[in-house]
């Protein structure tokens, strides 16, 4: 306290305007933040200017500056204010992206410095960084000229995935195929991180895992390690994941722990840092995608399953209290006792002449979490909640590219099995019946009337099924059936990992099996007690 029991005021920075990749998470985390600065007796200021958040009602901080996230507007508050600092690890990206300027300006920024979030956030030093520890990441560098883009995708092979630096819900990411798309992508990226490196890295198509870590200089917690259900290629907020991990081998889950402490300690980080990683499995290697210096979006989820408080973890460690001081030790936490799956939720039927497909930029609006006791029943639980709201039986329309159509027969004949009525287009529908699937075939949308679309908007299907291909022309008509499915309410999965996921739920709820229906506290502290009263058919 200063002379006179003054208090010593703290800013935080939110997220602004809520954005695609970057919504109520962000509140929740700035909320607690505010909270745990209060606790700690601090004066406790915000600035944001989104009226529907918490953090901007009136009673939440000591004093709420409601300004455009400019350099120019937090500075006149800084000026005003004159706190002890500011925090910018709970805004998202947009609180990031202001770290730099204020520490140019003379701010002292509160947590991890601007040169740690330099270091993670700007790709090409970040790749040096892995380098210099050997953590392994797939091949690739930063480049910041067509020129040397040709040569690293030359040089690693297609397909290649390009990341811009600094930007939100994977902006401006994407999987290139060929020279021409990359040139094509290239004139683009530049104009959306034109001071920033540019990352080219081999794309692997393996499954993605994800880890919060907190970090206090000297050891680092981490809460969980969440395993994405759909494989790489679809932007982690639009994927959905279960904790704990359902599949990973212990060698996986220590070698991850490893790789994630050893990061965070290098980037001298004081708070959270984010780390995405992509399973190789042919070497049974995991590979840093990228990391985020700042909370993500799924802390809130493994705040709420495993107990621990991370926000406010973080923020004492900012404010210099240690792990150990707050009762915490390094490592990883112990597993929940019970499963929980987070679902992205998506706006679809808001957002006109948005495509439905699933790739490297986000476009789900939000995110819930399904809880019990059992994987499929979780999973149930998560999918209906989200909207992916399909009967144990029914129809069923798919559409399949080729190079998917092996993988996707063990899917559409679980589906048979459990009772759906499957239709097809003709190459789909001919290949079903050539391995013993009967599936009725179905016109395309060139091939006249009563064609798909028809049959979508007619009511009688629960389900489309429908894999991007690489034709062009296949691909248009693709996107009008799929945004027809989104106007007649019929759950599209463009992700066969999605279409599995669903069968597994489906079957859990066709067998009869008892949903658990109880509070998160009651799942996290008295799972044994669920097996009564609090179980439902």
């Amino acid at each position: 306290m200063r002379e006179g029991n003054v208090k010593k005021k703290i800013l935080v920075i939110g997220s602004g305007p809520i954005r695609i990749g970057q919504g109520i998470e962000f509140d929740y985390c700035s909320v607690h933040c505010v909270w745990a600065l209060r606790e700690a007796g601090y004066e406790a200021l915000i600035i944001n200017n989104n009226p529907e958040t918490v953090s901007t009602d009136f009673d939440t901080s000591d004093r709420l500056y409601f300004d455009p996230l400019t350099l120019e507007d937090v500075l006149n508050v800084i000026d005003r204010e004159q706190p002890e600092g500011v925090i910018v690890q709970f805004g998202g990206q947009t609180a990031i992206n202001l770290a730099r300027p204020l520490h140019e300006a003379g701010v002292r920024i509160i947590g991890s410095s601007n040169e740690s979030i330099d270091l993670a956030e700007d790709r090409d030093r970040f790749e040096k960084v892995l380098r210099e520890l050997g953590i392994p990441k797939p091949a690739g560098r930063g480049v910041v000229s067509m020129e040397a883009a040709e040569q690293v995708a030359e040089e690693i092979g297609y397909p290649v995935l390009v990341r811009p630096s600094y930007v939100l819900g994977g902006r401006a990411m994407e999987i290139v195929y060929s020279r021409e798309e990359l040139q094509r992508y290239m004139e683009y990226a530049v104009d959306v991180s034109p001071r920033a490196p540019i990352l080219i890295d081999k794309y692997i198509l393996g499954k993605e895992v994800e880890v919060d870590v907190i970090c206090d200089g000297r050891e680092c917690l981490l809460p969980g390690i969440m395993e994405h259900i759909e494989r790489a290629g679809v932007h982690s907020g639009d994927s959905m994941a279960v904790y704990p991990p359902q599949s990973l081998s212990p060698h996986l889950i220590e070698q991850i722990v490893h790789s994630a402490t050893r990061l965070a300690l290098r980037l001298e980080v004081r708070g959270l840092l984010n780390i995405q990683f992509v399973v190789d499995s042919q070497t049974d290697t995991a590979l840093v995608l990228e990391a985020n210096p700042r909370a993500s979006r799924t802390v809130p989820y493994l705040s709420k399953i495993t107990g621990v408080p991370m926000v406010k973890i973080a923020t004492h460690i900012m404010l210099g209290r240690t792990l150990q001081e707050q009762g915490y030790r390094g490592g990883l936490y112990p597993d929940s006792p019970s499963i929980a799956v987070k679902a992205p939720v998506f706006s679809f039927l808001k957002l006109h002449r948005v495509d439905i497909n699933l790739g490297p930029e986000m476009k789900s609006t939000g995110e819930i979490m399904g809880v019990d006791t059992d994987y499929p029943r979780a999973l149930y639980k998560a999918m209906v909640a989200s909207g992916i709201d399909v009967p144990t039986e029914g129809s069923l329309v798919a559409t399949i590219a080729d190079p998917d159509k092996p993988e996707a027969l063990p899917i559409i004949q679980g589906f048979a099995e459990l009772g759906f009525r499957v239709f097809a287009t003709e190459g789909t529908a001919r290949f079903l019946q050539e391995h013993g699937i009967p599936a009725q075939a179905v016109k395309k949308l060139h091939e006249g009337e009563d064609n798909i679309e028809h049959l979508i908007r007619s009511g009688q299907i629960s389900l489309l099924l429908n894999t991007l291909s690489t034709n062009k022309r296949i691909e248009r008509e693709a996107a009008r059936i799929r945004r027809a499915s989104v106007e007649a309410g019929v759950p599209c999965l463009t992700s066969l990992d999605t279409a599995r996921a669903l069968l597994l739920a489906l079957s859990a709820r066709a067998r009869g099996e008892p949903f658990a229906l109880a509070t998160v506290d009651e799942y996290l502290h008295a799972p044994g007690s669920l097996k009564g009263s609090a179980l439902h058919g």
